[in-house]
């Protein structure tokens, strides 16, 4: 039985309208890419791209953005995201008949904590990913096979501050990445477990922006509030 995720796109769609509506002066979003296909051997896991549900959503999410501040993409080197972030963009074209510049592949966007995969494959497949999660944000698996994860999310982070203010103003971020580079980010610095704030769904998204020259992170399920 394969794992099934909402689609956060309309959520998503709302939150970035209230954002804009704010007046920030940058403002980014790291989001899990769309619907994808799965399969039953794990290795094939990198080369699941989107299903055509997952496609259509994201062109309407692109389509709903406003003309400004257009986006500027950066996506983990995993095809489904590079495609998701093509399809925004086409989405975004559709509405606005402008071309941006092409996706910039980040490793800090890409699974890069996991040192073992074939080890962490074992144990989710074991434990399942929830426990997995818990035990890794627990501390309780070696970094020779998963990142320290408060180092994983302070990396995710301070990727995102880096590149929101090398945005112009006219530009908003879009990092297209994956649920397990989400959940970090969700724990240690919004506070929010996942087993609280439920699994991250696709085109789910967390949101850096600066506004009054202080920076505050935001989801739909928290206000915005500075980050320290």
């Amino acid at each position: 039985m394969f794992p099934k995720y909402e689609l956060k796109d309309i959520t998503t769609i709302k939150t970035i309208k209230t954002i804009i509506e704010s007046k920030p002066d940058r403002v980014s979003l790291i989001i899990r890419h769309s619907e994808r296909y799965f399969h039953e051997q794990a290795q094939m896991e990198p080369f699941m791209g989107l299903t055509d549900n997952g496609k259509e959503a994201a062109v309407k999410l692109g389509r709903s953005l406003g003309q400004t501040p257009r986006p500027r993409f950066f996506t983990s080197h995993i095809g489904r995201c590079i495609e998701t972030a093509y399809l925004i963009d086409k989405g975004y074209f559709m509405t606005h008949g402008r071309v941006n510049n092409n996706a910039i592949y980040c490793h800090d966007l890409s699974p890069f904590y996991i040192k073992d995969m074939k080890k962490a494959v074992a144990m989710v497949s074991e434990t399942g990913a929830d426990i997995f999660l818990r035990s890794w944000f627990n501390n309780e698996i070696s970094e020779d096979i998963m990142l320290n994860p408060e180092e994983t999310a302070e990396i995710i982070i301070g990727f995102m501050r880096k590149e929101l203010k090398r945005l112009d103003k006219n530009e908003m971020g879009f990092f297209v990445s994956h649920d397990w580079n989400i959940f970090p980010v969700k724990e240690f610095f919004f506070g929010i477990t996942h087993e609280k704030g439920g699994q991250v769904g696709y085109l789910d998204a967390l949101f850096l922006f600066e506004k009054d020259n202080n920076l505050y992170l935001a989801n739909h399920q928290k206000e915005p509030f500075i980050l320290q």
